[in-house]
């Protein structure tokens, strides 16, 4: 008998919960592997399905949210040697599982560490609590893949986002593998969407798109710049992280801060 041949794996993107082939039926060969060229339609298909996931999102209490994110570090524990494989190694992969174990405890207590009760001249209680942005766009660092990614993405699903991810063109394999552990870790469909193909195929559309809200350019390099100025058109938020730093303030980069009047005595 000849030899078994082992099943090569492709890499699909991932959105709305499924890893669907581009629309377009193109390919990309990255890192040795087949990757799919996500196309503009795609992208469009990512935004209108993080839009619709968003209200439910949003709406879950700041636990459960904390619950979710930290199931998401349960299932990579399960795959570390998987994403191990796909980064610089099982260093990366640690720390990477260590940092959405931090954000998930963020998750119900942010409100009280940027919120407040407010001091006001007059007969009423004033306070001023944390709403998220809605879709956030974020373009995911080459280096370090996966830990990269992981510091971008977990800040924004902790605020009550969605978000909509283009996969670093030169190391796209380790957002695939993650979208793997988002696709079994109780993540509501259409909360992470996970496009690979090239950046500057699919950014500006991203940073034009109308029913995004934010943008997260920690990933764009020598594109920042017209991005930035494609998403002022349209009033985005625009932020720019430390892949290297974990900090509540990251959350509350991607939050409006929502004030409410409320009569005393009623």
């Amino acid at each position: 008998m000849s030899p078994r041949l082992a099943v090569k794996k492709t890499y699909k993107l991932y959105i709305g919960g499924a890893f669907p082939r581009s629309e377009s039926g193109r390919t990309l060969v990255v890192e040795g592997a087949n990757i799919a060229r996500g196309s503009r339609k795609d992208l469009r298909d990512a935004v209108r399905i993080a839009r619709a996931a968003g209200a439910g999102w949003a709406g879950a209490t700041a636990y459960n949210r904390g619950q979710v994110i930290y199931r998401l570090a349960e299932m990579m524990e399960d795959r570390r040697a998987a994403l191990a494989a796909v980064c610089k190694g099982m260093s990366e992969v640690d720390r990477a599982i260590d940092r959405v174990v931090w954000y998930a405890g963020w998750a119900d207590k942010l409100a009280q560490v940027i919120g407040s009760a407010n001091s006001v001249a007059g007969p009423y209680f004033n306070f001023t609590v944390p709403e998220p942005t809605g879709v956030v766009g974020i373009i995911a660092p080459a280096e370090p893949a996966l830990l990269g990614l992981v510091s971008r993405m977990t800040p924004a699903l902790v605020g009550g986002n969605t978000v909509v991810v283009i996969a670093s063109d030169a190391h796209p394999l380790a957002a695939i593998e993650l979208a793997e552990c988002v696709a079994t870790a109780d993540v509501p469909s259409g909360v992470v969407n996970i496009l690979t193909g090239q950046r500057s195929e699919l950014a500006p559309w991203l940073a034009s798109h109308m029913d995004v809200a934010a943008l997260d350019l920690s990933g764009a390099d020598g594109d920042a710049a017209e991005l930035e100025r494609t998403a002022a058109e349209n009033v985005k938020r625009v932020v720019r992280g430390d892949v290297d730093r974990q900090s509540p303030y990251d959350i509350s980069a991607l939050m409006e801060l929502k004030t409410v009047w409320h009569p005393i005595g009623m």
